[in-house]
């Protein structure tokens, strides 16, 4: 039987349900040293301390992205890092209204038995982490596991590991007074046709909260961040934006318990287009059928249009600002099934 000795329950709940407002989506800006600098490097600026402080700032300061963003992760070098006026990056954030948020896993490593798979690893001293996080501010966090789709994988062995990583993890984050995100990602590399999405996205979900419910950890105070059901990105055929919809909801709604706080989607290597128009088609269709909250926490769908335009010109910020600002726009508009393509045009 499951009970939920949260002293912070209802911290957490209500955290939770902040995370997921209508017209409002999460920003993840919590890639390692080592993505920012291939992010980086791929525009043409190179990657230190400062330049990764500056881009996040740009991010964090562009203007009315208070009305579509909730929640910003956070990198451990990003939450201890401050902007020019010297005022700590998370405490500029809860000052516009946004929630910060900490990145907790220590990436994902080869599995022992099955080294093409991977598992997330992370947890030992978790638990002192994360009370620091909480001191400095962040009220929710992120784990995210790998899911490889190929020949004889996803194994059971893969699957179950990140299950149980993810459960312990939450449990901890939850005892802390954190949300914890989720992320059981399903890789969108490969040929695999949408079917196969689908089977391995219901089982993979199915293991995790499985786990979940054994670790005591409380619905309403976890989000889920999950991959798409769409087919893999050298399918010789890809499924169209309508049953990419009605593949991820039709699968949610068979697993995910409907007390969860929300679900937001990661975009997971998707055009920045074409993530946006996949979560509006679900809002469209099913936002009223649905027991949660369906919106986004998109990196490079996010930040694409941006870091483009900061690396043509690094002067440039306001235009960097606007091009992030708008992107956020349009998938706060997604959040609510209200996105049109006509407005793409809009952009500056």
């Amino acid at each position: 039987m499951a009970h939920y000795p949260w002293k912070h329950a209802e911290e957490l709940k209500q955290t939770a349900q902040s995370m997921v407002a209508n017209y409002k989506g999460i920003l993840a800006a919590d890639e390692s040293n080592r993505t920012a600098t291939k992010r980086l490097e791929e525009v043409g600026i190179e990657s230190t301390e400062e330049s990764r402080r500056k881009y996040r700032q740009l991010l964090f300061t562009a203007p009315d992205i208070d009305k579509y963003i909730s929640g910003v992760i956070l990198f451990d070098e990003t939450i201890r890092q401050k902007d020019d006026n010297g005022t700590p990056f998370p405490e500029l954030l809860k000052g516009r209204g946004i929630i910060p948020g900490i990145k907790v896993d220590t990436g994902a490593k080869p599995l022992a038995g099955s080294p093409e798979e991977k598992v997330t690893e992370g947890l030992d001293g978790l638990r002192e982490r994360l009370a620091e996080y909480y001191e400095m501010g962040a009220r929710f966090s992120k784990w995210r596991a790998v899911i490889t789709v190929g020949d004889g994988m996803p194994t059971r062995q893969c699957m179950e590991a990140n299950a149980h990583a993810l459960a312990r993890y939450s449990a901890l984050c939850q005892e802390n007074g954190l949300v914890p995100i989720v992320e059981p990602e399903v890789l969108l590399n490969g040929s695999h046709d949408i079917g196969t999405c689908e089977a391995v996205t219901e089982e993979n979900l199915r293991t995790v909260f499985n786990e979940l419910y054994r670790h005591n950890v409380m619905p309403e105070g976890t989000v889920l961040k999950t991959s798409m059901v769409i087919s893999g990105l050298d399918a010789p055929s890809r499924a169209g934006v309508e049953e990419v919809a009605e593949r991820t909801v039709q699968t949610l709604e068979r697993v995910v318990p409907p007390a969860l706080g929300g679900v937001v989607f990661l975009s997971g290597g998707q055009g920045d287009v074409e993530a946006t128009q996949h979560l509006d088609a679900m809002n469209k269709k099913f936002k009223n059928r649905v027991p949660w909250r369906l919106t986004f926490s998109y990196a490079r769908a996010l930040q694409n249009p941006a870091l483009g335009s900061w690396g043509s010109d690094m002067a440039n910020t306001e235009q960097a600002q606007q091009a992030f600002a708008f992107r956020a726009k349009l998938n706060s508009l997604a959040s609510e099934g209200e996105y049109s393509e006509d407005l793409e045009q809009q952009a500056a």
